[in-house]
């Protein structure tokens, strides 16, 4: 599973901002038995040289970390997950989940699943390998969590491109998304957006709402057709 994440206006307050591509994982016949489910992305994360780091990390379906090799890249704070790298507004980064072969590592029973970050020199930063109870990806969600105030000033990024590889190994599009909200109840704001624009799916703060929870919108570049809006 690959989708390329750009950050077009990054933040300018101290707060985590996390931005990934999440994957759920199962086992079993046809996927039918949940094995957990993992996050890739870049992070705007003030204790790290620059503010900027990458994390790869997840849990278990039962609770608990997922386990994993131990990263090439170095960590500010010491976290198996987060890690530093220097990323830039404004460049494309391609965010890829992949199984490595042979699937089986240590643990024993685990496959092997490798997050992978490639910048636009087409150079590729392996974070690192989790052990997952998994052999096929069953579920995607491209997501910002933020940690700023609903007041603080717009930050926003663009998903494009993503694409999935089937279990029989054909590479495909993923032509329409479904946009996903917080709730104002559960801790969300209501001046969060996601909305296509020319090149992909963007996803912006601190801004008027035009796009509404529900709606499934054609990712662009994909052949879909347009958005198509949900309920009444």
């Amino acid at each position: 599973m690959s989708v390329t994440l750009e950050v077009l206006q990054p933040p300018t307050v101290d707060r985590l901002y996390f931005w990934a591509l999440q994957a759920d994982f199962a086992t079993g016949d046809a996927g039918r038995r949940p094995a957990g489910g993992a996050h890739l992305g870049l992070q705007w994360h003030p204790q790290h040289p620059g503010s900027t780091a990458v994390n790869w990390g997840g849990y278990r379906p039962g609770g608990g970390e997922l386990s994993g090799t131990v990263s090439a890249l170095p960590s500010a704070l010491g976290n198996v997950n987060t890690r530093d790298m220097r990323w830039r507004p404004g460049e494309p980064y391609r965010l890829t989940i992949s199984r490595v072969e042979p699937i089986r590592a240590e643990p024993t029973g685990a496959v092997r699943w490798r997050g992978s970050v490639t910048d636009s020199s087409g150079t590729t930063t392996v974070v690192r390998d989790l052990f997952v109870e998994g052999d096929r990806i069953v579920g995607v969600v491209m997501w910002s969590e933020v940690f700023a105030r609903c007041e603080h000033p717009s930050v926003g990024v663009r998903w494009s491109d993503p694409t999935a590889v089937t279990v029989d190994g054909r590479l495909v599009p993923i032509p329409r998304v479904s946009v996903n909200y917080q709730s104002h109840a559960d801790g969300g704001c209501a001046n969060t957006d996601s909305r296509p624009d020319a090149t992909g799916v963007a996803q912006w703060t601190t801004v008027t709402r035009t796009v509404a929870q529900g709606t499934v919108l054609a990712v662009p570049g994909s052949g879909a057709a347009a958005p198509v809006p949900s309920g009444p």
